[in-house]
Formats: C-alpha cells, structure tokens, sequence
C-alpha cells in the first residue's frame, strides 16, 4: 500500500501524513502499527473537536508519536517516547517547522507514553496522553493484550491461581495479571474532560471482557 493510501486515513491531514509516515520505523509489533496509529489519530480528533487545541501540532505528534520502535521487553522502553520525540523533533526541524512548533510536537510525544512517567503540561499533549491510552482499555485494548502476552511468549494465566491470591501479579508471565496490574488503572488517569468520559465507557468494556475470561476459566 503507498504512503499516499495511507494517509488518506487521516483527513484532514492526509497531505501532512504524507510526509511524515515515511520516517516511521518499520515493525512486526501489532500493537503498534499504523493501525494503531490511525485509531489513537480519530480518538485525538474526537477529543480535538471538544477540547480545541493546535490541530496542526496534535496530527503530528500523533502520527510520529511511535515513530522509534522499542520492543515491549527491551531494556529502552521506558526510553521509547523520548527517542520518538527527539526523532520527531529533529524530523519537524529540517521540514522547516517553527521551533516553537517542534518543542510542541516534542513535549506532546515525550509525555504521552505510560512507561515514561512524564507529566504533559499544554493541551495537545493532554490530548494525545488521552487518546493513546484509550487503545489500551476497551476491546481493542484487551485483544492487544493478549496479542503482546503472545509476541512475548506469555502464558494467558496462572491455572493454578489465576486471580492472584497467593502469589503477586506477574503480567510477563501472565497475561490476564496485566488487566489488575495495569489496564485497571488507567481510567483514572485521564487529562481531558471528553477523554474521560470515553475511558469510562471503555474501561467498563474492559472490566466485563476481565469477568468473562474469568468465568470461562
């Protein structure tokens, strides 16, 4: 598929897509395709059209905001998004961006990843944070679960205590421990209002598929 087909995903920045898909790495990871990129793209416009914001610099830094990939057990992870948003930074730059620009771009993709721990501080990295972590809870956000817990050669459970009691939660070994170690929390963290109220609806999607995993076992 051209990069001309792709970014036609992400009116009304398909001409800005354009130019920017061809600097993303190439990946095998699933989770963090371009597919992925297209879905955390229409949650930031959903989020975009009630909030406001710089359109301009949010489409950027959503389309490179996995622009580097860092492999989910790689000792760089919590690295991942400052990699991207130096790579993006430096790719904004000689694009002939305003400064004042990239260091949006910058900030935006520096602070979004969970692993990085970061604080975002202007709205377009509020809303970016928000709509990459609704691609973790929700279906999708289980079913890329469960796809990552089989990359990693994870196990789905622990069949002999799989709600954890008597041991502690272990989610490279198990995948379902990664619901209550990690997907569970995510809900509370949300930065906008819209975001918010679309994590909750996901996060009861998420808790329910938890549930009926759990009743199958």
């Amino acid at each position: 598929m051209s990069h001309a087909t792709d970014a036609a995903r992400f009116a009304p920045h398909a001409d800005l897509a354009e130019v920017l898909l061809p600097h993303l790495d190439g990946t095998t990871d699933g989770s963090h395709d371009l597919a992925h990129i297209a879905r955390v793209f229409r949650n930031a416009l959903r989020i975009h059209e009630q909030e406001g914001g710089n359109g301009l610099i949010l489409a950027a830094a959503v389309l490179l905001h996995d622009c580097v990939a860092v492999e989910k057990n790689s000792p760089l992870r919590a690295e991942a998004s400052r990699l991207a948003a130096e790579k993006a930074a430096g790719i904004l730059d000689r694009l002939g961006w305003r400064g004042v620009d990239c260091a949006g771009v910058y900030h935006a993709i520096l602070t979004h990843s969970f692993s990085a721990g970061r604080e975002p501080e202007t709205l377009e990295a509020k809303i970016l944070q928000d709509a990459d972590r609704l691609d973790a809870i929700g279906a999708v956000g289980a079913a890329r679960c469960f796809y990552t817990a089989g990359r990693m050669g994870s196990s789905l459970y622990d069949a002999a205590d799989p709600l954890a009691k008597d041991r502690a939660l272990d989610d490279r070994a198990f995948a379902i421990d990664h619901f209550p170690a990690k997907l569970f929390t995510l809900a509370e963290g949300f930065k906008t209002a819209t975001g918010q109220a679309m994590a909750k609806e996901r996060h009861a999607r998420l808790v329910t598929i938890y549930e009926q995993f759990l009743d199958e076992i």
